[in-house]
């Protein structure tokens, strides 16, 4: 028989594991620290979920945290899954019209990152995900396609989360340098295949076959599932080694003649193994798939010598599983327009009331009687409607643009709107815990013309100018930020991961932990510190990414101080929009003004800071439906109008 598609495919595992050796993963490795504090969602399908079980899998094994491997159709049904969980979708070929409407749908619904893990530069997944905002996309480019089974895009992908695991565990050799050297326990993949023809003459006979499992080596058992089963080489069914003992055992007893059992064994749980197969009916055909150990390498190698086994399957049946003939209906399944089919779920018009009951601890099923908050939401959202604002004061980092360890400009729709408050006169200052490099962007992304009408408060506002001017190099020191350096200085030394400490006279130091590290935990350890030492706690805010200590007498509404002083602006007639409006948040200050609205975490007073735009439009989606809303209505002012549109919006 000549070598099949599926065979060549094989042939070609050794160079694809090679090139994810060598691949650069610091992006990977980046966003799965950041996911190290969450439970995460993978999702994909085929050999694509098979990555994401391997995801799923070691990010239980390294962090603790329970996650799940999800197919598209999961997400696309119950969007909600990914409410609170960094979101990895995966996908070889970007093709898949199944993983483009999960992708939207989790992006509605995510307060989390949203990763995508793919082969192509181009396909229509990277194609919908430019339209998106705050989407992290992770290419590796592939030249060859798999064929109908995922073969070397699975290996490619599996190897680099592999690798990204072993190395921010920071284990020397997470992988060997050669295919060749894996092992299944002790023994080469090829010596271990080199003795399982005759199972695999029992097995084809049987037409079935039970894969039981470690469930540490979950990954490779689906993955052998989803290749005999979508290549319909044999019926197969996946249990653990201990649900097979609760009833699947009966198909040994009532049709001996139609199954055989594949066993994915580990160190710990081969006694188990050894004494389930004791007591199999005589003649029962088993295969062993002895394993080291659950650790990247040893998935690995399951991955690889599971298609192998597939191969000697496939070869004795005298089928190419890489070129099979699919039928037309087939291929029309495949491409259903999901979209279409299945509607998306209904957005809560209650989103704005929900978002305060969350941030005040008030949870279902505590909460009870609902018509206090109500009223104060439609309070608040009356008086903002009748007010005609000339000025507003925006957050920057996670309100203009995204919040992120790596500084980014605001994206050219939040510059459009920004030229456009301008022009009509409207009075517009940024605020933000950040120094220069805010003026560098909004630079580069402005005309010159504007510079002198944008007023920026740098450093949580200790530094008031307008963009055109460059700050002034300060020379004065703070014995307070000090005293603050040096005990946060000792804390890094003590082991708290902190990345970076900037102390930047007379205004603030600025703190940012390691990638993955939550800052609302982190700030409890500074602000403990800082209280043994005697010093004042109010003036400790944090963001997403960083945690600021602030001078005495510095924070953001003196920003908005600013603009009522300088240029006579009624109080009432100005507007903030931040992100992060409760304390110990860095924008509760600014969002204490009397009118002010939230594009994520809203402040706790219930007359004032309040997120109104739609629950799956966070941060700068929100800050641009806001500004979508507004009617300007000449003299330099504009209105906004909520009423009819809240709880509403495409994407």
């Amino acid at each position: 028989m000549t070598e099949t598609r599926y065979e060549q495919e094989l042939a070609q595992l050794d160079t694809t594991y090679e090139r994810a050796l060598r691949a650069d993963i610091c992006g990977v490795k980046t966003a799965i620290a950041g996911a190290c504090e969450f439970s995460i969602i993978g999702v994909g399908s085929g050999g694509s979920f098979t990555v994401a079980s391997l995801l799923c899998n070691l990010h239980e094994s390294y962090t603790g945290r329970v996650s799940r491997p999800s197919t598209p159709l999961e997400i696309i049904c119950n969007p909600t899954l990914a409410s609170t969980s960094p979101v990895f979708l995966i996908s070889a070929e970007g093709k898949n019209p199944d993983i483009v409407e999960a992708l939207q749908r989790a992006r509605m619904h995510s307060a989390r990152p949203v990763h995508i893990l793919t082969n192509r530069q181009e396909s229509p997944l990277l194609e919908s995900a430019s339209r998106l905002t705050a989407i992290n996309t992770h290419v590796f480019e592939l030249a060859d396609k798999d064929g109908y089974l995922a073969t070397n895009s699975l290996l490619f992908d599996a190897t680099v989360v592999a690798r990204a695991y072993g190395e921010l565990d920071r284990q020397d050799e997470t992988l060997p340098s050669s295919l060749t050297d894996l092992r299944l326990d002790d023994r080469a993949i090829a010596d271990w295949v080199a003795e399982i023809d005759s199972f695999v003459d029992a097995a084809m006979a049987c037409g079935a076959v039970i894969v039981t499992f470690s469930p540490l080596l979950r990954p490779v058992a689906a993955d052998l599932e989803s290749k005999l089963a979508e290549s319909a080489l044999l019926h197969c069914q996946l249990a653990d080694l201990r649900s097979f003992s609760h009833g699947r055992h009966l198909w040994l007893a009532e049709r001996p003649s139609d199954c055989a059992i594949v066993a994915l064994t580990d160190p710990r749980l081969s006694p188990l193994w050894r004494s389930t197969l004791e007591l199999l009916p005589p003649g029962t055909p088993t295969l062993t798939m002895p394993f080291a150990g659950a650790e990247p390498r040893d998935q690995i190698a399951g991955l690889v010598a599971q298609m192998q086994l597939v191969s000697s399957l496939a070869r004795r049946s005298g089928r190419d599983l890489g070129r099979p003939e699919v039928p037309q209906f087939g291929r029309d399944l495949h491409y259903l327009d999901i979209s279409t089919l299945i509607p998306a779920p209904s957005i809560s018009p209650e989103h704005g009331e929900q978002s305060k009951y969350e941030i005040l601890g008030a949870q279902w099923p505590s909460i009870g009687r609902r018509g206090s908050m109500r009223r104060s939401l439609e309070a608040f959202r009356v008086s903002l409607e009748e007010r005609a604002f000339r000025a507003v004061v925006f957050d920057y980092d996670g309100t203009l643009c995204g919040s992120h360890p790596k500084d980014k400009p605001p994206p050219a729709a939040v510059i459009g709107h920004l030229k456009q408050l301008l022009d009509q006169g409207v009075l517009v200052a940024i605020a933000s815990g950040r120094g220069g490099s805010i003026q560098e962007q909004l630079r580069a992304s402005l005309p010159e013309a504007y510079w002198p009408n944008i007023h920026v408060g740098l450093y949580n506002a200790g530094y008031i100018a307008d963009l055109a001017t460059t700050p002034a190099t300060q020379t004065s020191t703070s014995e307070f930020l000090n005293h603050v350096t040096r005990i946060v200085q000792r804390l890094k030394l003590l082991g708290v991961p902190i990345e970076v400490i900037r102390t930047t006279h007379p205004y603030q130091v600025s703190v940012r932990f390691r990638e993955g590290i939550k800052t609302d935990s982190s700030w409890f350890v500074i602000a403990d510190a800082l209280r043994q030492a005697g010093l004042d706690l109010s003036g400790i805010v944090r963001s997403k990414h960083s945690i600021d200590i602030l001078s005495p007498a510095t924070n953001k509404a003196l920003l908005v101080a600013h603009l009522i002083q300088r240029f006579r602006v009624d109080p009432h007639d100005l507007l903030t929009i931040g992100d992060y409006g409760a304390w110990p948040g860095n924008d509760y200050s600014l969002l204490e003004h009397r009118f002010s609205l939230s594009v994520d975490i809203p402040s706790r007073r219930l007359d004032r800071g309040w997120k109104l735009a739609p629950k799956h439009k966070r941060n700068v989606d929100a800050t641009l439906w806001y500004l979508n809303q507004a009617d300007f209505i000449g003299d330099g002012r504009f209105k906004l109008s909520l009423s009819a549109t809240e709880g509403q919006g495409e994407f």
